[in-house]
């Protein structure tokens, strides 16, 4: 039989491509699977890997243990400590201005949803389950189950596709929330459309976000131990500036919400007793009094143990939630090990970022202070990951997508942002030519009665410099100043002092001493706001938008 030229050239052609698609194939089954795990507000200090002062209740053994059998990074923050901003970066790799997400009012639709876009082109069927919290249906999934907004703790609500538009879609669950998103992460997990494709599960707790309703079965988990206090919930020392604590000490009464009764307008008295007539009724006689005694951060002994039994609540409820976190991951851990998953399963841990667990007598999150920009994170992954590894290199939540699509075998897009590690993670080394400073912004100027200044700033490994602008960026005439003061209960007319704060992490990391303004430190710090400016540039960080923000910063930047 004669073979003619085009029919040899078809041939060929069909070959080639058959070739490719088994490549592909090939490819696409070697790929591994991806669980993305994260719980509100999870932070550092409540674990025992980062060795804080609680690490010896052993609050995450099983958390522990995952993070053992990989990489544990000590330099992880946070861009924004407040859930929405934190969660729009994860999802977009790219910084507030740029994503347009600034605080908890903001949203990311389908066209931005760039991490399950991108996984979803490198063949990957993708689920998020529990806490969305970005307002938009996430559609870019293939599959979601998410909490109504904020979510409850118990018989939580959930958004679901189906034949109505987003949100109108609803089912409710029974349970508490943390074993209902682990159940349904399973069930997800037990019953894809495509076991041939490698999977990526955002997996998000709702707990331990406040106000820590915890599982009933953890009521006496920690009952009659007494939680280890930070020696700064009743010593503040040269901690702060005039812009968290006004002149001669004149706003310790109204700036950060506290565990004690310090801050009048919002403190852990108010929120976890508020129902209880004879606590209330001792609190609301408390913050009648205005004198200079109450005023003064050392509190008298009869304050020292009503915070300290604030305190304990304070920490236990918080912990019975950590705890049912630590527990359901288990049940994630299980299941992979018995279908043979999970040693192909890239298993990362983080919170949306830091808390403060009473350290300077601060509840929440928010601030700049290490405690609240800190974020746990760690990985594991045997077949490229060393067990047993640790790094204090920087990295922050932008660069979380670009990791990952990495480590799927894609390439991070140029219009993230943030900096894959992928090297950092199969090394356990830093590179000569990686990131030495993280920049941090805070948006939300004195909203939800948690009165924290809008503030940003830089950190490195050693130091930390703060400039509190101490305004918002809507202005008094701006038409969304109404919807965002009813929302968020930002009083726009309040404009707080502007200050610098500086730390030095290496001699003093727990923040208790703000060296601004001292001549040995001047070379220091103006290297700091040289970074700063450069930072910000290139992170489209800057304030052209915001003229009232951009002259404060001016008038005060060599203050």
């Amino acid at each position: 039989m004669k073979i003619t030229h085009s029919f040899s050239l078809t041939i060929i052609f069909l070959v080639v491509v058959f070739c490719a698609c088994s490549s592909n194939e090939t490819d696409r089954a070697q790929r591994p699977n991806i669980i993305f795990i994260m719980s509100d507000d999870h932070t550092s200090q409540a674990f025992g890997i980062y060795g804080s002062r609680l690490a010896s209740l052993n609050p995450t053994p099983n958390l522990d243990q995952i993070a053992r059998e990989g990489i544990i990074f000590d330099h992880c923050f946070v861009n924004n400590s407040i859930c929405t901003p934190s969660r729009a970066a994860i999802i977009t790799g790219q910084r507030d201005q740029t994503n347009g997400v600034l605080d908890l009012g903001g949203s990311i639709g389908s066209d931005q949803q760039y991490l399950p876009l991108e996984l979803k082109k490198l063949g990957y069927e993708t689920a998020i389950i529990g806490k969305w919290h970005l307002k938009k249906e996430p559609a870019a999934f293939d599959f979601y189950q998410v909490l109504a907004g904020q979510g409850t703790y118990f018989d939580p609500i959930f958004r679901v596709r189906g034949s109505h538009d987003w949100p109108d879609n609803q089912i409710k669950t029974q349970g508490h929330s943390s074993d209902v998103i682990a159940d349904l992460s399973l069930s997800w997990l037990k019953n894809r459309k495509d076991k041939s494709k490698p999977f990526f599960l955002m997996h998000h707790f709702k707990a331990p976000h406040d106000d820590f309703e915890y599982n009933p079965k953890y009521e006496d988990y920690l009952g009659e131990i007494f939680i280890p206090e930070p020696e700064s919930l009743y010593e503040r020392q040269n901690h702060g500036s005039e812009a968290t604590r006004g002149r001669n000490d004149s706003l310790t009464r109204v700036i950060g919400s506290s565990v004690s009764r310090r801050n009048l307008i919002r403190n852990q008295a108010m929120n976890i007793y508020w129902n209880d007539s004879t606590i209330y009724k001792n609190y609301r006689n408390a913050s009648d009094i205005q004198d200079a005694e109450m005023v003064r951060w050392a509190i008298d002994q009869e304050e020292r143990e009503y915070a300290s039994m604030v305190y304990q609540d304070y920490l236990k409820k918080y912990l019975r939630c950590v705890k049912g976190v630590d527990d359901n991951v288990k049940k994630l851990i299980d299941y992979l090990k018995s279908e043979d998953l999970l040693d192909n399963t890239i298993i990362v841990y983080t919170g949306d970022q830091g808390f403060m667990l009473g350290e300077h007598d601060y509840i929440d999150k928010r601030w700049m202070y290490e405690e609240s920009m800190r974020m746990p994170f760690f990985v594991r992954y045997p077949k490229s990951i060393e067990a047993g590894s640790r790094t204090d290199a920087i990295i922050n939540n932008t660069d979380f997508a670009p990791t990952l699509i990495e480590m799927a075998g894609g390439e991070a897009p140029e219009y993230m942002q943030g900096k894959s590690f992928k090297r950092i993670l199969e090394s356990g080394t830093e590179p000569a030519d990686w990131q030495q400073a993280t920049y941090y912004r805070y948006w939300m100027h004195l909203a939800h009665r948690h009165q924290n200044p809008a503030h940003f700033g830089i950190r490195t490994k050693t130091h930390k410099l703060i400039f509190f602008y101490g305004r918002y960026y809507i202005d008094t005439d701006d038409p969304k100043a109404d919807w965002n003061k009813n929302n968020w209960g930002n009083d726009f007319t309040n404009h707080t002092p502007p200050a610098w704060e500086f730390y030095d992490l290496k001699n003093d990391p727990k923040e208790m001493n703000n060296l601004y303004g001292q001549p040995e430190h001047e070379a220091i710090i103006s290297n700091l706001k040289d970074q700063l400016i450069a930072m910000r540039k290139e992170l489209n960080e800057t304030d052209e938008k915001y003229p009232h923000i951009k002259a404060v910063i001016d008038a005060h930047w060599n203050n």
